[in-house]
């Protein structure tokens, strides 16, 4: 039947000639300016197409969960009729099998074709915590997103690869990797319920990767989320990210992966989730392997490509169980002086969250990040105390991420004594390393950089003139005892990053 659908006849609309495109699950025809999906009858456990009725019911599913995240694509389900020998897509006779039609767009588009930058990371990152927001908490009720349901399809991963014929030290790194993740999940397994308790397991899409994410005039248009398992799309929204996450890091874009993560999590404020991600991260890289496992039991299969990918994924499964060395830096310096841009810097380099003052003061007070309060200097969201409660909320949430094995970079201006003190206090007391980075510029550098910042209205910040002026009065020079865990920058002419590194210790 599929080769009969090759024909350019078999369509309902002009076609020139039909490209096949074929997975482990399913046979995808490109024909003229629409693609058509047919799900192979398969029974793979974790999914199962085995009956045209249930290729109908999640070919129908499959429009329903991707039109949240790609409305124009998906056009809807249509029928095979016709002959065995001579099919065609709509028209009359008996039903032969059930497609999923969607708008064609060139394969170019999609982000495993495509360079990647900064700016289209921030954008991914946007749209998934826009839509993580949007979409429903898993019922009390549910069987779905539960402790023991989170871990049953990574043991499942582990099954599928080590029922494949592999090398011996390839399954030794599997049977590591599968002691690991029994081992984390019963550290997790309360943060796991509570996590489900507090609503961030939702109807995700499931299957968020380079390869299921297209740009389509600029905006990421995220397709293919997974229809044929409740259990794999009802999930936390952290084993969502981890997948994109995993991905990144799995070409080499480790500055990419941190950068998603840091621009999620300044619009979720989900840093308590940190401590599952690596977990998830595992998962990811396994859910991989166990694909590459199946298609490695096909027949035609590429042993020699699929026995290096697979290496591949375990390999950076298992840096990902590596444990990290958390460190902790703070800023100090007026606003203006590049404390933000720094951050920037370092986050693309490190393992490191960064926090800023700006966003953390506004989410406290549950406004919209880019909302311009006009507050004067010392009232409103500057008061004295709402100034004390961002600076209590910031190190409550480096104590989270510290612990979740990350660094932390608190970019706010720390001009008091007492501000510095106790982030110092804190770093002590959890046992890691405590850096100050003191920026500086010349006034009227900073006052110029307020001035253009504020006239775009493209940053969390309120920085205008007049607060300048109250934190210059305001502020506490380093002690002695300071200077000796500080990094002095001048910011004049901007940070070079390698130098930056050096500065640090980290080149």
């Amino acid at each position: 039947m599929v080769d009969g659908l090759l024909d350019p006849a078999a369509y309902p609309h002009p076609v020139d000639q039909v490209e096949l495109i074929e997975t482990h699950i399913s046979w995808v025809l490109l024909a003229g300016d629409s693609a058509y999906k047919l799900k192979k009858p398969v029974n793979l456990g974790f999914l199962d197409f085995s009956t045209l009725a249930r290729r109908r019911l999640f070919c129908r599913e499959e429009v329903r969960i991707n039109r949240r995240l790609a409305p124009t694509l998906y056009l809807g389900v249509i029928a095979v009729r016709g002959s065995v020998e001579q099919p065609r897509f709509g028209g009359t006779g008996p039903v032969l099998e059930y497609a999923v039609q969607m708008r064609r767009f060139p394969q170019s588009a999609l982000l495993t074709n495509r360079p990647l930058d900064a700016a289209t990371i921030d954008r991914i990152a946007e749209r998934v915590a826009r839509f993580h927001a949007e979409i429903p908490s898993v019922p009390g009720d549910s069987p779905c997103g539960t402790p023991d349901a989170v871990l049953a399809p990574m043991l499942d991963n582990f099954d599928h690869v080590l029922g494949a014929e592999i090398e011996p030290g390839t399954r030794n790194s599997v049977v590591r990797l599968r002691h690991w993740t029994r081992a984390r999940f019963e550290v997790l397994r309360p943060k796991l319920a509570q996590r489900r308790r507090d609503g961030f397991v939702r109807e995700c899409h499931g299957d968020m990767h380079r390869g299921n994410i297209a740009l389509q005039d600029g905006e990421p248009m995220i397709f293919d989320a997974i229809e044929f398992s409740p259990t794999l799309r009802w999930i936390d929204t952290m084993s969502e990210l981890a997948f994109l996450v995993m991905d990144l890091r799995e070409i080499g874009k480790e500055g990419l992966a941190r950068r998603l993560i840091n621009r999620y999590m300044e619009i979720t404020g989900d840093y308590e989730g940190l401590e599952v991600l690596r977990f998830y991260q595992v998962y990811r890289a396994m859910v991989r392997a166990k694909v590459i496992a199946i298609r490695m039991q096909q027949p035609g299969a590429d042993r020699l490509h699929d026995c290096a990918e697979l290496h591949r994924y375990l390999e950076l499964a298992k840096r990902t169980t590596q444990p990290l060395r958390p460190r902790m830096f703070i800023t100090h310096g007026l606003s203006g002086s590049g404390k933000t841009e720094l951050g920037h810097r370092l986050r693309e380099h490190l393992p490191l969250i960064q926090l800023r003052s700006d966003i953390e003061r506004k989410r406290l007070f549950h406004l919209p990040l880019e909302i311009r309060t006009a507050a004067a200097p010392n009232a409103g969201i500057y008061s004295i105390d709402a100034t004390r409660r961002t600076y209590d909320r910031l190190l409550t949430l480096a104590g989270a991420v510290l612990a979740s094995g990350y660094s932390v970079m608190l970019d706010a201006t720390f001009l008091r004594r007492q501000q510095r003190d106790a982030a110092r206090a804190l770093a002590d007391r959890i046992g890691c390393s405590f850096t100050i980075l003191a920026l500086d510029a010349p006034l009227r550098v900073l006052r110029e950089r307020i001035r253009v910042r504020f006239a775009s209205r493209t940053d969390a910040s309120e920085a205008r003139p007049d607060i300048l002026e109250a934190q210059i009065a305001r502020r506490e020079p380093l002690g002695p005892d300071e200077r000796s865990r500080c990094v002095h920058l001048n910011t004049e002419r901007g940070l070079s990053t390698d130098g930056l590194m050096r500065r640090l210790g980290l080149d």
